[in-house]
């Protein structure tokens, strides 16, 4: 029974151990150390000091960032001890040592040893050994593959660049070598997820690298941020909050990003090819670029999405990888007659759930008609559930018929849809928000909610959308945003709901509905508010009553 040392260290605690993997991001609070995801086992549970056990993590890229605030907060767990390959808070562990000397170590180990550490109640990590309950099993150091540098890698590598290219190259060296990779890959364009205060960490690491001097050296784009940039001194945001999430924007437009803002990039003129390499990070633009457009990206923790910008260069592994990109579970899907546009966020929900470590096939669904806004939502929440960076829809998205269909199948019932919409619906249903554009709305989006929003909103119901500027600039401009506004909806560009705190979100809205699969999943502990999901037209309704339905529509029901 052995394992490997993926960041060495020394640690002694408690074992926390879970068969579920965790995103960090929404699902731990960073100032606390206490699992706030209300789906997850875990929650409620104090992660600082502990040893924690579990597979793999899963969800958001912006873990990292959470991992790293851990630290620098000193409420880290005290080592992690995974059994599967993980990306997101080991490097966040890694900045933590390399950028400000808090390192947290990482095993990886065997099943078997896995499983005992699993069981155990206490651990305690060595330089050569995981101790569990008494019980030594040695750990091997990581191995390091023969990486091929290009002579400019190698520059970078040496400083020539300067420090902060530097630092990049080291971190995406150490990553490759994590990944077993061999090699480096160009990429066309990167997207920077970290730009979201969701922690001091954040702040701190973009303004350290700015100072040193960092510079992204291929066109590179911006996930929304947690302010509506140009206006939030006048919607009565707390300059304390507001002036450091400016702050925090400008430190990726001082280094040269786009001040795009958006958490979907994939929406802009810029979107990239089938084929095409590129550096993105955010989970949800991750899934729908590898998934829909073919592009092939890594889901790339915060920080690193950085470094790959600064350089142009990623390691050559995971999807970028052509044969990485096969499915390896078939989800079939028996498809209840009827259904609506919830269908699709709740099968995302659901494949994560059934595939969360694996890319799945999902067949059965080759005579729907889903639009690019289906599938957007489908993305989004399958990276709630799942730490895999895309999925295959057959007869819908461009590489499904690529490859074998995979001998391990599951049946997915019009029961298990009916647990999912359970499992989103724990709100009571009396409303006072509904949140439309979890991932940002697109512009057809928008519209729908105009062509639905007959009459006017219930007087104690607010309604906000969030989009992109380039979407809030043609929903002007064609008279889809006066429509909204004529009903009482408030759009707010720069901003997402994953980042959206008091005043924009109503300080007495207590209960929010959603057609955001992944905001419902994530709302009750970014936001302490009680949710409720359904369809597009059932949000717009209950926006219209202010109660949303208390039982599931009728394709979920048994005939």
């Amino acid at each position: 029974m052995t394992g490997q040392s993926i960041i060495a260290g020394c640690a002694i605690g408690t074992v926390l151990a879970c068969e579920d993997g965790l995103s960090f991001w929404g699902g731990v609070d960073p100032l606390t150390g206490i699992v706030i995801d209300v789906h997850h086992p875990l929650c409620g549970q104090s992660l600082a000091g502990k040893v924690l056990v579990m597979p793999t993590t899963r969800g958001s890229c912006s873990g990292s960032g959470v991992m790293l605030d851990l630290a620098l907060n000193g409420i880290a767990p005290a080592a992690f001890v995974f059994r599967e390959a993980e990306d997101v808070v080991t490097l966040g562990a890694m900045i933590a040592g390399r950028m400000f000397d808090r390192p947290v170590p990482v095993v990886r180990m065997e099943a078997e040893a896995f499983a005992m550490a699993m069981a155990a109640h206490s651990a305690e990590l060595t330089e050569g050994a995981l101790i569990v309950d008494g019980v030594a099993m040695p750990l091997e150091p990581q191995a390091v593959a023969a990486l091929t540098l290009s002579a400019q890698d190698r520059a970078m590598l040496d400083g020539a660049d300067g420090p902060a290219r530097r630092i990049a190259m080291e971190v995406i060296c150490a990553m490759a070598a994590l990944q077993g990779a061999t090699a480096l890959v160009d990429v066309t364009q990167g997207h920077i997820d970290g730009c979201i205060l969701a922690n001091t960490a954040n702040l701190r690491f973009a303004e350290t690298m700015a100072e040193m001097g960092g510079r992204v050296c291929i066109p590179t784009t911006m996930n929304a941020i947690s302010v509506d940039h140009g206006n939030w001194q006048t919607q009565g945001v707390p300059p304390s909050f507001g002036l450091r999430a400016a702050r925090l924007a400008d430190a990726y437009v001082k280094m040269g990003a786009r001040p795009t803002f958006t958490c979907a990039p994939y929406l802009l003129e810029t979107a990239p090819e089938a084929g095409e390499n590129i550096g993105w990070s955010e989970s949800n633009a991750v899934i729908f670029a590898n998934t829909v457009l073919a592009a092939r990206t890594v889901k790339h923790p915060d920080y690193l999405d950085l470094f790959i910008a600064m350089t142009g260069r990623a390691p050559l592994s995971g999807v970028y990888v052509p044969a990485n990109r096969a499915a390896r579970r078939r989800l079939h899907i028996d498809l209840p007659l009827g259904h609506d546009d919830a269908l699709w966020p709740m099968l995302g929900y659901l494949a994560g759930q059934l595939a969360p470590d694996r890319i799945p096939l999902l067949t059965g669904l080759e005579a729907t008609r889903p639009s690019r806004d289906d599938l957007k939502a489908m993305c989004a929440a399958f990276g709630t559930t799942s730490a895999a960076p895309m999925l295959h829809v057959a007869g819908h998205t461009p590489e499904a018929a690529g490859f074998p269909e995979p001998a391990d199948q599951v049946t997915v019932t019009r029961a298990d849809l009916a647990r999912v919409w359970a499992e989103l619906n724990l709100g009571p249903p009396q409303i006072d928000l509904v949140a439309f554009g979890s991932p940002h709305f697109s512009l057809t989006e928008c519209r729908a909610v105009a062509e639905l929003a007959v009459g006017h909103r219930a007087a104690g119901t607010d309604v906000i959308i969030t989009v992109g500027q380039d979407v809030l600039a043609r929903a002007r401009a064609e008279g889809t945003m006066a429509r909204l506004e004529a009903f009482g909806a408030q759009l707010f560009p720069d901003i997402c709901w994953c980042s959206i705190t008091e005043p924009l979100m109503p300080p007495k809205a207590r209960n929010l509905m959603t057609n955001s699969g992944k905001y419902a999943h994530y709302a009750p502990g970014l936001s302490g508010r009680m949710v409720r999901f359904g369809s597009l037209a059932e949000c717009v309704e209950t926006a219209r009553t202010g109660r949303a339905p208390t039982s599931p529509p009728d394709w979920l029901r048994e005939a």
